[in-house]
Formats: C-alpha cells, structure tokens, sequence
C-alpha cells in the first residue's frame, strides 16, 4: 500500500486516478512514499525518511527543496504545459487591460452609482480620459518560448501583432510549435528596443534571478509595456518603479502584487490567477499523479526537474530502480552484483543527467533479501529499490 500526503487542496479529477486498493491518500501521515502539492512550500519542513517522490502540480519548484531531494534519492515531477493556456488567455488579457485602460474605465464606471440618470451624460462627456490604442500591428517580444510562451506567441500573431521572440535554450518541439510568422529576435537588447510590449516566460533559476533590472531596462522602448507572469522574482521591482516614475515603462502588468507595486498608478496588479481556472488546476493533478503512479509503481521517469526522463515496458519477474553517481563503472559493478547472484537480466536502460544517472533493471531469478542492502553499499549509488 502506497501512501500519498496531500499538502494543498488537489483537484479531485486527479486524486481519483490511485486505486482506493493500493493507495492511501490524505492530507496527514508521517510516512507518505508520495507528496502532492501546489504551492505549499516544504522549505520550512522536514523530509520524510520514507519519501520516494514529489509531484508538484503546477510548473515552478522554488517552494520545494530540490538540491535536497535529490541528494536523498527523491524524484520531483512538475506538470509543464499543463496549465499553459490558462497563463497565456491573462497574459492576452492584460495586454488588452494595459491597451485599453479598461481597469480605469471599469473603475470610473463604478464610481458613478449614486448619480442616476446622469450616467449616460458623464460617461459621454468623460470617456476621453480612457482612450488607449490597439494591439493589432504593435510590436510583441516574447521572452522564454516554453510551452506559454510559444502559445503567447502563436495567439499574438493571429490577433494580428508583430512577434519576435527571444531563446537561446528553446526546445525542437516547441521549436516546430511555433509560427513562422515569429521571428527569431537580433539580440536581446534589440528585442527590448523595439517592442511595444514585452512579456516574460522563463524560470526561476540564479541565471534569471533580477533578469530585468536598471542596466536592462535602460534598452527598453519608452512607453512599453511590461508583462509578468512567470515568477516574481525575474525583475528587480524596484527598478521597475523607478522605470514607471521616469516614463521609461509605460505599464507593468503582473500576477504577483506587493505593497509598494499596488499602490502605483502604472501597474495592473493580478492576484496571482496566472493557472487559478478549473480547467488548469484539473490538467495539473492529473498529469502529476499518473508521472507519481508511474514511478512508484514502475519506476518510469517522466517531466522529473532533479532526474533524467527514463522508461522501460516491463520484460522481467523484478525491477529494479537504482540512483546513482555519473561515475565510471557504475552500471558493470551493478551488473556484476546482480550476476554474483545468479540473476539473469532481461533488459536495462541507463540514462543521465549531469552529475546524476539512473537505472532501471529487468530481471529474473531468486532474490535474496538482503540484495538492495548490498547495492546501497556500492560507493556512489544514492538509492536502490526492489519492485516485484
């Protein structure tokens, strides 16, 4: 019996998917094999002895200790794409509401309850004040084509924008998602120059950490507008201020509000529903718990963050999973061992991933018990596991 720990509320299209028969589910436990998460973030938390993976429904790791999972041997799988078009419909709104003035109108609207049948009057005689400007024909630099950028993109251009986009690491299958009608960007600071608007789509990592700050925002069109809902942290916001306050930025629409960012005047400030649809968060649980499911039960690798993706059909009585240092002869001591006792392999397949590698190991024969006792001492080896 597998136990799965729930750390945020899971969509239940998800949770439904693990057999009532061989997995227990719920939000307590002190010995889950299996977490599934949001946002909840285990940072503040100890690591469960008995945890063998994490299931991030969602995209974005920060909350989750990575480096220290896969030091212990423990896989973490994140859902990318799944709640791609759910981030590209805001960001598609809110270069509308940046274009359009339309959370000013809105509110201007509102703030005419108590004046009766002069409304049609003063909406006339005041509308100037909102007048904003079309998308179609304004520049577009979209930065980061993963699976919500692209998507950004690719809508942009029907809705009859200007696109250049901007990846040094864009993947071949987006690559081939992608519309020719997107063209590849000069150089960033060119992208930055000439584009009306300008939305993010990278990740967190310390390569992207204040990825837009003063010295690049000093390459920024004047007037542009600014678009992010990828992380909070890939712009310095205190440079942003001071770009809003001197013209440089004309708008800065994001899903991540602070104290000082929503009282400005010049940024449209989302309360992060960058992936808060149904549609989204259903995606998400299911992907990551079919990846979690796969895992525990057959030790397939899929959409891993910390482990390289590995799969292999069944061919054998057992399976073994193996983790283990990107090291010379690791997979012949393994063999070795398995041969000392007399186990006939019947297909393996070894994949790696900087300095990490993993196994897995189709077999037949008589186990003895103390066999992943013995493969746990192999100098490098970071996790074994016998599945039947």
């Amino acid at each position: 019996m597998f136990q799965i720990q729930t750390r945020n509320s899971i969509a239940n299209e998800g949770l439904s998917l693990f057999p009532k028969e061989t997995y227990m589910v719920s939000d307590s436990g002190d010995a889950p094999d299996g977490i599934v998460l949001r946002s909840y973030n285990m940072h503040k938390d100890p690591i469960p002895v008995s945890l063998k993976a994490i299931g991030r429904a969602g995209a974005g790791v920060n909350n989750i200790p990575v480096e220290l999972c896969t030091t212990s041997g423990i896989v973490v799988f994140n859902a990318p794409g799944a709640n791609a078009n759910a981030v590209k419909e805001l960001v598609l709104a809110g270069m509308l509401l940046a274009a359009r003035n339309l959370i000013e109108g809105a509110s201007y609207s509102a703030s005419l309850r108590e004046d009766g049948a002069r409304v049609p009057e003063l909406v006339e005689k005041n509308k100037s004040r909102f007048s904003g400007f079309e998308i179609s024909g304004k520049r577009l630099g979209v930065i980061g084509l993963g699976a919500i950028g692209m998507m950004v993109a690719n809508n942009a251009v029907a809705l009859g924008m200007v696109v250049e986009g901007y990846d040094p690491f864009i993947s071949v299958k987006n690559a081939w998602a992608l519309s020719d009608q997107v063209k590849p960007a000069v150089s960033f600071a060119k992208l930055l120059s000439s584009s009306d608007f300008i939305t993010l789509h990278m990740p967190l990592t310390a390569e992207t950490d204040r990825f837009i700050n003063s010295e690049t925002l000093k390459n920024v069109k004047r007037g542009a507008v600014l678009l992010n809902f990828a992380r909070a942290e890939i712009v310095d916001n205190d440079a942003i201020v001071d770009a809003l306050d001197n013209g440089l930025l004309g708008r800065y629409v994001m899903d991540f509000p602070t104290a000082a960012l929503i009282r400005h005047p010049k940024v449209i400030c989302i309360p992060h529903l960058g992936a808060s649809t149904e549609e989204a968060e259903t995606n998400c649980a299911v992907m990551v718990v079919r990846q979690l499911m796969d895992y525990l039960e057959n030790g397939n690798i899929t959409n891993s963050v910390n482990f390289p993706n590995c799969f292999l059909e069944r061919t054998g009585e057992y399976r073994l999973i193996l983790m283990n240092e990107n090291v010379p002869n690791m997979v012949g001591q393994i063999a070795s061992l398995l041969a000392q006792d007399a186990l006939n392999i019947t297909e393996m397949v070894n994949k790696s991933k900087g300095e990490l590698a993993y196994n897995i190991v189709d077999f037949n024969g008589a186990v003895k018990s103390d066999l992943i006792d013995r493969l746990n001492a192999i100098t490098g080896v970071r996790m074994a596991r016998l599945l039947h």
